[in-house]
């Protein structure tokens, strides 16, 4: 068993003391079936990223957290490294030129759905006409933009064959963040738009019964928001398709900030991961390491430990220091930052040595702020096997001063 249990949270990976409150908070609040930790885990927003809580009943919007639907897509191509190397540059500087990164788009391109003809926009109605409206409209603005922060598009080779792939991760944009406000906002009794005062760090998480109709109602517009983040995944990937002229012969897409209805030991319960990847037997998902590290394709194995893992696995090589840690304070008025632990030679010498061409991207997403991602790997071994190991070769990411609200 590769895992501890400590105070009746399973842990995967070395316990970070901050997380490990917080999943202890968690484990105490509401109707909880277990609480767990992968080995990414570090302190969230109320429940840990990389953290699990399982309910009997209930749904947490501040556990599924303020970027609903977060996830990647990848999909493999039938083009090799050496046939784009000699235009890689070009090809980098055209998906900084073509895919809207940060607030904003860079093309008036207007990204029509059918999502947007969903029947669950009536949770919406059912708040105000002005809400609705305003969302609506704010979705399709952003259909289809990355965002920034730890959002991405990249380009990488699949270790042993050389194939291209692509990649992206970002969730439901604005939207999701103003779902998620709006409800916690109704959950404390605020209108829906409102100025909320705040989500503290350590606050303990806000709970809905799913019997309950405003339960239902964050239920609905969550897997309204997790099409949405489906949608403009699907979406970037055509673009970069376009761009290398060329088609997917196998794709892969999952969300890893979301709650799921799922049944285990004979009960239906619901599982908020934060920061988490579903991997039941067979399951196929995307694991990214940072800009200087590989990223995987993995499967999730048949094992008793997965069970115990309520068939969960890490979404990332996870964080160990803090972007204002990373990048230092900045001062909007001035643009200027102050006080960062690394630099932005530093920076741009490891992604260089690793042999990435990037695009955009600040210190606060440079491969030091990562813990390596075999480590986070080889504590999940028993649980998932590795399919495809893929190294980047190719990083874009909004700019490292552009403000975003939505950027995580």
């Amino acid at each position: 068993m590769a895992y501890q249990n400590i105070d009746g949270v399973r842990i995967w990976g070395n316990p970070d003391s901050g997380a490990l409150a917080q999943a202890k908070m968690c484990a105490e609040t509401g109707n909880v079936v277990q609480t767990l930790l992968m080995a990414d885990h570090h302190k969230g927003y109320s429940q840990p990223i990389g953290g699990v809580v399982v309910y009997d009943g209930q749904i947490s919007p501040s556990g599924v957290g303020y970027d609903i639907a977060c996830g990647n897509k990848a999909v493999r191509t039938s083009l090799t490294v050496e046939e784009i190397r000699p235009k890689l540059a070009n090809i980098m500087d055209e998906i900084a030129r073509r895919i809207s990164f940060g607030i904003g788009r860079v093309n008036k391109e207007r990204v029509d759905h059918e999502l947007f003809d969903d029947p669950d926009w009536a949770v919406y109605m059912a708040v105000g006409r002005q809400e609705h409206d305003k969302l609506k409209a704010l979705a399709q603005s952003q259909l289809g933009t990355v965002g920034s922060g730890n959002h991405f598009v990249d380009l990488f080779e699949e270790a042993g064959t050389g194939r291209v792939w692509i990649a992206n991760h970002f969730g439901s944009r604005g939207f999701g963040h103003k779902t998620a406000s709006g409800f916690l906002n109704l959950a404390a009794g605020r209108d829906f738009l409102a100025n909320a005062p705040g989500e503290k760090m350590d606050q303990p998480p806000v709970l809905l019964n799913l019997s309950s109709e405003l339960g239902d109602m964050y239920y609905r517009a969550m897997k309204l928001a997790g099409r949405y983040a489906y949608a403009g995944r699907d979406y970037v990937i055509r673009q970069v398709l376009a761009i290398l002229g060329t088609e997917a012969d196998l794709e892969v897409h999952n969300h890893h900030n979301y709650a799921w209805k799922e049944t285990h030991g004979g009960k239906e319960v619901v599982v908020v991961r934060k920061g988490a990847t579903p991997s039941a037997p067979g399951q196929v998902g995307f694991i990214g390491g940072s800009m200087g590290d590989i990223s995987v394709i993995v499967k999730g194995k048949d094992r008793k430990e997965s069970e115990d893992a309520y068939y969960s696995t890490v979404h990332g090589a996870g964080r160990i220091m803090s972007r204002t840690q990373a990048a230092g304070k900045m001062n909007w008025k001035t643009r200027t930052r102050s006080g960062g632990q690394i630099s932005t030679a530093q920076m741009l010498g490891a992604v260089r040595d690793f042999g990435v061409e990037l695009r955009g991207a600040g210190t606060d997403e440079s491969p030091f702020v990562y813990r390596k991602l075999q480590e986070v790997l080889d504590a999940h071994a028993e649980t998932i096997e590795i399919m495809h190991v893929l190294k980047p070769i190719g990083v874009c990411m909004a700019g490292a001063d552009e403000f975003d609200p939505y950027k995580d």
